[in-house]
This record gives structure tokens, sequence and C-alpha cells, in this order.
């Protein structure tokens, strides 16, 4: 049998994660090309579009660390297997 309730959660979580990578990747590209247009203060966009892909990169190593049963044991102290 099928939880549904079980189901809808991973989806909507899977959808929203997916947003959060693409929005972050995607200002983050935004805030490097502002660097190099404008040429005026390009430390701070850089360091926000570093930051961005930070971000990005961390969602992705959780959604890792969430699918593999040994990584969750060792990091979140707890294990997806039943």
């Amino acid at each position: 049998m099928i939880d549904w309730v079980a189901f809808g959660i991973v989806a909507i979580v899977t959808w929203i994660s997916a947003m959060l990578i693409v929005a972050a990747y995607a200002f983050g590209v935004r805030l490097l090309a502002v660097a190099k247009d404008e040429g005026k203060n390009t430390s701070l966009s850089k360091t926000g579009a570093y930051a961005c892909f930070t971000v990005a990169g961390l969602i992705v190593a959780f959604g890792v660390v969430l699918i593999v049963p040994q990584l969750s044991e060792a990091v979140l102290g707890f294990s997806s297997s039943h």
C-alpha cells in the first residue's frame, strides 16, 4: 500500500529544494555577471556570488547525506532504512 501523505511530503520537499538550488545558483551567476560589468564594488558582488554557490552546494550535500544510509548514520545519527 502506498503512503500517499509521505509521498506528497517527499514530492513537495523535492520541488522546493530544487527551486532553492536553481534560484541560489542563478542569483550567484547574476552577481558574478554584475561584478564583471560594473567594475565597481566587485568584491561585494563576488562575495555574494560565492555565498550563493555555497548555499546551493550545501543543499545538494544535505540531500546526498539524506539519501545515502551510511552518511545519514555518520552525520545525522540515524538510519533511513527500515
